[in-house]
């Protein structure tokens, strides 16, 4: 009997051991989560990979202001919106994608002159005075006249002007109101005859009255 007494109270000491040994295998075990919590708590809800790099997961950054992984990131970029979450973007329209696209340029396809006066600077497209195409030639951007009277509806001739045109006509006629169409001239308000006078088309001839004859000049009367 005395040595089964020995044998029972050896093999409690060895559960003992047993339990106290796999209770400190347990115990660091439970002690991990609870300081990842905590990390979790201190750098933000969006945390991967505690103690390498910046720890937040990928479509996250950390924020300036506090240290903590709240900041979304959007890979295109959102142009004048903002990125709400990752790869999404608020844009100013009110839409959201993955990106915004950027305002039409306010200068147009050739970019901005700077102008400025006593007032200050400010940028203008860089346009060509009427009358005038641009053009990308070997030395940069130029602006080139255009021949209006490519397309310029002339019933004379038409004449080509740096930045426009002007339309002509022939001998005893004139240009009418509109520019562009001729007329014939009444060469008779002028006076050119000393006694009568009648208008044709392109010019005029001249005649007396009864007892004179028309001079060898043609306008006098004698």
């Amino acid at each position: 009997p005395p040595v089964m007494l020995v044998e029972l109270l050896f093999q409690a000491a060895c559960v003992s051991l047993f339990l106290s040994s796999g209770q400190g295998r347990v115990y660091p075990a439970r002690k991990k989560p609870a300081s990842f919590a905590v990390e979790r708590r201190r750098v933000g809800p969006h945390v991967c990979f505690p103690g390498s790099g910046s720890g937040c997961c990928p479509g996250w950054m950390l924020s300036p202001g506090s240290g903590k992984c709240t900041l979304p990131l959007c890979s295109f970029g959102c142009g004048g919106g903002s990125c709400i979450a990752p790869n999404l973007c608020m844009c100013p329209d009110g839409e959201q994608g993955i990106t915004c696209p950027e305002p039409p340029g306010t200068c147009g396809e050739y970019g901005c002159d700077l102008s400025c006066n006593h007032g200050g600077c400010q940028e203008v497209a860089r346009v060509c005075p009427v009358g005038f195409s641009m053009a990308e030639t070997s030395n940069g951007v130029r602006c080139t006249d255009i021949d209006e009277c490519q397309s310029a509806a002339c019933e004379g001739t038409c004449v080509n002007t740096e930045g426009g045109f002007a339309c002509e006509c022939g001998a005893g006629r004139e240009l009418s109101a509109d520019r562009r169409s001729c007329q014939d001239t009444d060469e008779c308000q002028a006076m050119p005859c000393q006694h009568r006078c009648e208008n044709s088309m392109g010019s005029y001839r001249c005649s007396c009255r009864p007892g004179y004859h028309l001079h060898g000049n043609r306008h006098s009367c004698v």
